[in-house]
C-alpha cells in the first residue's frame, strides 16, 4: 500500500487536501481567500501548556512542547508523501489503521528521535487519528463520560465530564490545524465556513451537535464546541438513578405523555432539556405518527413511524433558507399525531401554539427560561418577535389553552441536573395565566465535596390533569401528591 516504490508524483499540498477530504468522506476543504491565522502558525516554547493534569481516561501526550508537534508535523507530511490514495480508499478501516501503524513506526525509526515505547505508541495513535479522523478530538470523542468538548483556541481545550468542566492536555498544532479539522466536519454535512460565513452549525456522524466560529468574528483564533450525542440514549430509569427526579414524578410525566397532554420543558443551556424531551417522547405509543422538527437533528426516537425534519441555513448568496416556522407549517399537512419541536426560538411558537389548540394534542417542545413563569413570558415575547400582534389577553388565552404542563429543569452548581419544578397550567384569572406547582426540588445546602443537598417534595396539590389521566387508564396513587407520605 505504501512505501517509496508506490510514491505518487503529485503536488504535496494537493495530496494533503485530498487525504484530509477522503478521510472524512467529503469534498476537499475550502480555504478562505486572504485568510491568515490570528496566531503564529509555527508553535514556540511559549505554546506549551502550563500545568493542568488530564484525568486517567483522557489522552496523555508524550511531551506537550513545540518539539513534539514539530516532529508530528514532519511525520504527517512524510506519511502523506508515501501513501497510495487509491489503495487506501479501497481498504477496510481496521486494515488501513494497521498499515498506517507499520509505516509510521518505520518513519519514526528514520527520525532517530529518542523516545520510549509509550511515547512511540502515543505518537503513532495521534498520526492515525490525523489521517482517519479528527486528530486530537478522537480520544475525547471516544470517552463516553465526556458530554461536551470546548475548544477555545488551538492550544486550549476543555471538556465537561460527569457534569464538571475541566481542562485537558490535548491540543492542536496551530490555528491552521484546527481550521482543517473544522472544515472536515462542516464539509461532510454540505456546509461551509470561511471569512464570508464565519459561523456554522453542523453535526458528527453519531449525531453530536457542533458549532464552529472563526476569524474575523473569533478574535483569538478558531473556536469549536461539540455537544456529545449519547451512544446509548438515557432512559427514565437512568434519570431516577441520578436523582434528576423521583419515581413518582417520572410516573406522572410518563402518564401525561401517554394521555396526550402538551408539555413545555424549560431550562437553561446544558440543563438537560433535550435529554428529557427525548426520554418523554419514548412514551408516545408506537402506532402514532410523529413529526420531529429541529435546528440540528438530535432526538433519538425509538418508534418506527417517525419523520425527522431539520432546518437549513441560507447559502452564500442569502438564498435557500428553510426556517423552523416553515417546517412547523408544513408538518401540519403531513397528518401528524404528535409534533415534537426541538426548541422554540422565534416566530414558530405561534404556529406551534395553534397546532396544540387545533387537534394536535400531546405535542412536546422546549424553551430557554429560568423558571416556569419566565417560560410563559418568553413564549409571549417570541410571538412578538415573529411579527404577530395580538392583544395581551388573547395571546395569554392561546398559551393557557395550548400548554398543559411546564417542566423546569436546571443544572446545579455541582454539575447535576434536576427537575426543579413541575407546574400545571389551570387557566386564566383576568389577564393572568394561572398555574399550580405539583412538585418542587427544595435545596437545603451544599456538602463538603460540593454536592448540592436537597429533597423533591410534592406541594400537596392534586393536578386537574389527574382526571384526564384516569380516562386514559392511568391511575395515580393518592399518596403521590401527599407531602407527609412522601416525607
Amino acid at each position: 500500500m505504501v512505501g517509496p516504490s508506490t510514491k505518487r508524483e503529485i503536488d504535496m499540498a494537493t495530496l494533503k487536501e485530498k487525504i484530509s477530504a477522503w478521510s472524512y468522506g467529503s469534498s476537499p476543504p475550502r480555504e478562505a481567500e486572504g485568510q491568515t491565522p490570528t496566531r503564529s502558525v509555527a508553535p514556540t516554547k511559549s505554546d506549551s501548556l502550563p500545568a493542568p493534569q488530564p484525568s486517567a481516561a483522557l489522552p496523555v501526550v508524550p511531551a506537550v512542547s513545540s518539539n513534539y508537534y514539530a516532529l508530528k508535523t514532519r511525520l504527517h507530511q512524510s506519511l502523506i508523501a508515501r501513501i497510495d490514495l487509491a489503495a487506501a480508499e479501497a481498504m477496510p478501516p481496521e486494515q488501513l489503521r494497521l498499515q498506517l501503524r507499520e509505516v509510521l513506526q518505520g518513519l519514526i525509526a528514520e527520525e532517530t528521535v529518542p523516545m520510549n515505547e509509550h511515547e512511540r505508541r502515543a505518537l503513532v495513535s495521534d498520526l492515525q487519528n490525523e489521517v482517519m479522523g479528527l486528530g486530537p478530538l478522537e480520544p475525547l470523542l471516544a470517552d463516553p463520560d465526556i458530554s461536551e468538548i470546548m475548544v477555545n483556541g488551538y492550544d486550549t481545550l476543555f471538556v465537561e465530564k460527569r457534569g464538571r468542566i475541566e481542562r485537558v492536555a490535548a491540543r492542536f498544532n496551530d490555528d491552521a490545524h484546527l481550521l482543517k479539522i473544522i472544515d472536515k466536519i462542516v464539509s461532510r454535512v454540505g456546509r461551509r465556513i470561511d471569512e464570508s460565513s464565519p459561523m456554522v452549525d453542523a453535526r458528527l456522524p453519531d449525531g453530536s451537535r457542533v458549532n464552529a466560529i472563526i476569524a474575523p468574528v473569533a478574535v483569538d483564533g478558531p473556536a469549536l464546541s461539540i455537544r456529545r450525542f449519547a451512544v446509548k440514549p438515557l432512559k427514565m430509569a437512568d434519570l431516577i438513578d441520578r436523582r434528576t427526579l423521583t419515581p413518582g414524578m417520572a410516573q406522572l410525566l410518563a402518564g401525561m405523555v401517554k394521555a396526550k397532554t402538551n408539555v413545555l420543558i424549560s431550562g437553561g443551556t446544558g440543563s438537560g432539556k433535550t435529554t428529557l424531551l427525548n426520554i418523554l417522547s419514548g412514551y408516545i405509543p408506537e402506532e402514532e405518527r410523529i413529526i420531529t422538527i429541529e435546528d440540528t437533528a438530535e432526538l433519538q426516537l425509538q418508534q418506527s413511524h417517525v419523520v425527522r425534519l431539520e432546518t437549513r441555513p441560507a447559502n452564500s448568496e442569502g438564498r435557500g433558507e428553510i426556517s423552523m416556522r416553515s417546517l412547523v407549517k408544513n408538518s401540519l399537512r403531513m397528518r401528524p399525531d404528535r409534533i415534537v419541536l426541538g426548541e422554540v426560538r422565534g416566530g414558530e411558537v405561534i404556529d406551534m401554539l395553534q397546532a396544540m389548540n387545533t387537534g394536535h394534542d400531546g405535542s412536546l417542545t422546549t424553551v430557554h427560561a429560568n423558571t416556569a413563569r419566565d417560560a410563559l413570558a418568553r413564549l409571549e415575547n417570541l410571538v412578538g418577535l415573529g411579527g404577530v400582534t395580538l392583544p395581551v389577553r388573547a395571546l395569554r388565552q392561546q398559551i393557557a389553552s395550548a400548554i398543559n404542563v411546564v417542566v423546569q429543569v436546571s443544572r446545579l452548581s455541582d454539575g447535576s441536573r434536576k427537575v426543579t419544578s413541575l407546574h400545571e397550567i389551570t387557566g386564566m384569572e383576568g389577564d393572568v395565566i394561572t398555574t399550580q406547582e405539583i412538585f418542587r426540588f427544595e435545596r437545603t445546602g451544599v456538602s463538603a465535596d460540593g454536592s448540592v443537598q436537597g429533597q423533591f417534595r410534592p406541594t400537596g396539590v392534586r393536578p386537574v390533569l389527574a382526571e384526564r389521566l384516569k380516562v386514559f387508564g392511568i391511575d395515580l396513587h393518592e399518596d403521590l401528591f401527599n407531602p407527609r407520605a412522601a416525607a
